[in-house]
């Protein structure tokens, strides 16, 4: 990913409120002392969802407190988004931060009824997420050239299916259409649909994220043909990425992280509390039995200081602008 040099006005506000995150006296209460929630801005049996659950149960075990999932998907994760930044910055919300509703969604809404940056206070990237490339079964591919020939000697023939307008997926397939200059139908689905799809051969490929694909590829309904990101994924190191498959430079890849309400003030929660939560967020993160599930479920477990998660938010931002310029989508 290009590194980007300068810091836009809004990361240096967010990393100015990390500094001056107030400090609890001698007499703070103990923390926690209830469930925490764990907003999540995606439906049920997602890929950030899937990867959130295996945090909260392991966070929950290292704070010694339940932390309960609770999934405010829709517009793109703005629902979620707007429920966290009204929520106390007293350590009993958490968001879930990702690609969708962090990136993407901010630069195709229009009215946001918070800033996705200064409404919130960043703890650590948590995972992040190579984006597959899949075909169905019968189609006569593969690897990444043999698919690319294909639909140059069927030019329109292929349906390549997204979850969405918007969606990674739908990104994803139109930048790799774009760098490869193959002419393909690309089907909008509603979420999982884009992948029975595929499986059932009424599209031919996509580009999904892969915990939302690793499990129908290992039981053999979809054929991974490589991944998206800038290397190989640790996931399935000896499937070839797109880039050194035969499209240099194509990357495509989703990352989660866990963000704290910043409160009315954009001070975010005391600073001993902030500093137990990211300790334990770290921890988890780090663990190898985090890492083992996390790969499990098609993710890798990836921590990070807080000024590199805002760094990483500000490079993704650009380069998925490139990708959302591409496939045409207007502001709503």
């Amino acid at each position: 990913m290009p590194r980007i040099r300068q810091m836009s006005a809004a990361t240096a506000a967010a990393l100015a409120a990390l500094a001056s995150l107030p400090a609890l006296g001698a007499s703070a209460p103990p923390y926690p002392v209830k469930p925490v929630r764990l907003i999540i801005a995606n439906t049920p049996g997602t890929s950030v969802d899937a990867l959130a659950r295996v945090l909260a149960v392991r966070l929950g075990e290292e704070l010694g407190a339940q932390i309960v999932p609770d999934n405010r998907g829709g517009a793109g994760g703005l629902i979620g988004g707007e429920i966290a930044s009204r929520s106390a910055p007293d350590g009993y919300t958490l968001l879930v931060s990702s690609t969708g509703m962090q990136v993407i969604t901010p630069q195709i809404y229009k009215g946001l009824s918070y800033d996705p940056i200064r409404d919130f206070v960043p703890l650590s990237l948590v995972a992040i997420t190579h984006n597959m490339l899949v075909v169905t079964p019968t189609l006569p591919v593969q690897t990444v050239q043999e698919l690319i020939a294909h639909a140059r000697t069927n030019p329109g023939r292929l349906n390549m299916s997204n979850a969405g307008s918007g969606f990674q997926s739908h990104l994803a397939g139109v930048l790799f259409t774009h760098m490869t200059g193959i002419n393909v139908q690309h089907v909008p689905y509603k979420g999982g649909a884009s992948l029975v799809a595929v499986i059932g051969n009424e599209a031919q490929v996509t580009i999904a994220p892969m915990p939302a694909v690793i499990g129908h590829v290992r039981a053999g309904k979809l054929r991974a043909i490589a991944t998206g990101g800038e290397k190989r994924s640790v996931v399935t190191p000896t499937l070839p990425t797109i880039s050194e498959a035969g499209v240099p430079g194509f990357v495509s890849t989703g990352w989660m992280g866990l963000m704290l309400p910043a409160g009315p003030s954009r001070a975010g929660p005391p600073k001993p509390l902030y500093e137990r939560l990211r300790s334990a967020v770290v921890k988890v993160v780090e663990d190898p039995v985090t890492r083992e599930q996390m790969e499990r479920q098609g993710g890798e477990a990836v921590s990070s200081t807080p000024e590199a998660f805002l760094q990483l938010i500000r490079e993704e931002f650009k380069r998925f602008q490139t990708a959302i310029g591409l496939a045409g989508l207007k502001v709503d």
